[in-house]
Formats: structure tokens, C-alpha cells, sequence
């Protein structure tokens, strides 16, 4: 079951220190806060998969971002993440068609991602859902 996260709870925090660490060793889950405020957010869209049976956990997230610019309203996908345990089961393709069927009731023309070129499953499914790979470079500058 795919839904967009309404509220910060602790199964929500609980959820999100066990996910992040399957998706990245450079950042750190996010706090109550953090998450509070992605919730309390009109540009942030943060949905969640629930394992189906009894005593379902959470076991994937993604978001949406959007941000505005003088050239319209721009979306992001972003941390896409299953737990390893339930991986090849659909559960990423739903939470991105989610972010997908979100950004067109927002009424974007267009979303992106970027998918780091060794996760070859994820990269598969995207283009397998239509995304189509861009031509550019991304550059990331360093604050810290």
C-alpha cells in the first residue's frame, strides 16, 4: 500500500533510520524535525510503502520536490528507496508512478531524477516507465 505521509510518528522516524542507510553512507536519516517540516511543506511530498499482511512495517519512501523559477514549476523525484528485504516486487515502480500521478495533479510538464549509473535495477525501471535519460552534466558543489 503506497500513501502519502500526513504526520510524523515514531514508526515514521523508525522507518526512515532504517531506510537511508540502504540508499546512501553520505547522509544522515532525517530528524523529527527535518520530517516535520517536510510535511508541513507545500512543496514537499513524501510517500510511503507499507508491506501488506499483519503487522506491516513501512519498508519504502520517495518524494516529490517542487520548486518554482521563471521558467514554471520544476518536479524532483528523489530517495527512492525499498528495503533490501522487499526489493523486485513492484514496490519502487509504485512509489515513482505515485510521485508521477502527484506531479500531474500539480500539473507539471516534466519530472526528473538521477539515478547513480551502478544501481542498474533502478536505472532499468525507469526507462522502463518512460523516463528518458538526459544529455547534461550534473555538478555538485561541496558546502562543507
Amino acid at each position: 500500500m503506497i500513501y502519502e505521509m500526513k504526520e510524523v510518528t515514531e514508526e515514521v522516524l523508525e522507518a526512515f533510520q532504517r531506510l537511508i542507510p540502504q540508499l546512501t553512507a553520505f547522509s544522515s536519516p532525517p530528524t523529527w524535525e527535518a520530517l516535520t517540516a517536510m510535511v508541513s511543506s507545500s512543496a514537499t511530498f513524501i510517500f510511503l510503502a507499507r508491506a501488506q499482511g499483519p503487522g506491516s512495517q513501512i519498508v519504502g519512501a520517495a518524494c516529490l520536490g517542487t520548486f518554482q523559477t521563471p521558467t514554471g514549476i520544476h518536479g524532483w523525484i528523489e530517495d527512492v528507496i525499498v528495503d533490501g528485504h522487499y526489493r523486485q516486487q513492484g514496490i519502487g515502480k509504485a512509489l515513482t508512478q505515485t510521485c508521477l500521478e502527484k506531479a500531474r495533479g500539480l500539473g507539471l510538464r516534466e519530472v526528473n531524477l538521477t539515478s547513480n549509473p551502478t544501481r542498474k535495477a533502478a536505472n532499468t525501471l525507469y526507462r522502463s516507465m518512460g523516463f528518458i535519460q538526459r544529455t547534461t552534466n550534473v555538478y555538485r558543489f561541496p558546502m562543507d
